[in-house]
């Protein structure tokens, strides 16, 4: 959005959704497969209301279901050492991903995650 464009106060709302649903990642942190859940909730409560929001819902579960699979083949690959690794970049990705996607969509922009495969379009 640019500076000197007036938002309305829908605006502001759809942005700030779009940031809980990047945010709400980060709750798994805090209650297990919160992480999940939260975004998928928030994205499916809100997507209708507000169209940025589906938008930002698509991003974020391509992302979860992209980090599944990324943990999922960095299991078997502990055996050899790299898989803890290829875990701990996902984590680390995860929140990184989650922090710059809420500020991101907090000033209106839809932000893609890297490294994520698209499941929804």
């Amino acid at each position: 959005m640019k500076d000197d464009m007036p938002t309305s106060a829908n605006d502001k709302d759809a942005n700030m959704w779009g940031m809980f649903v990047h945010l709400g990642i980060m709750a798994g942190y805090v209650v297990p497969v919160a992480g999940l859940l939260a975004p998928i909730l928030i994205w499916q409560l809100k997507k209708d209301e507000y169209p940025i929001v589906d938008q930002h819902g698509k991003v974020v579960v391509n992302w979860i279901l992209s980090s599944l699979i990324y943990i999922a083949i960095s299991i078997p690959l502990m055996l050899i050492v790299v898989g803890v690794f290829l875990a701990a970049a996902v984590g680390i990705a995860s929140v990184v991903f989650a922090i710059i996607g809420g500020l991101k969509a907090n000033s209106g922009e839809v932000w893609p995650y890297p490294g994520s495969i698209a499941f929804f379009k």
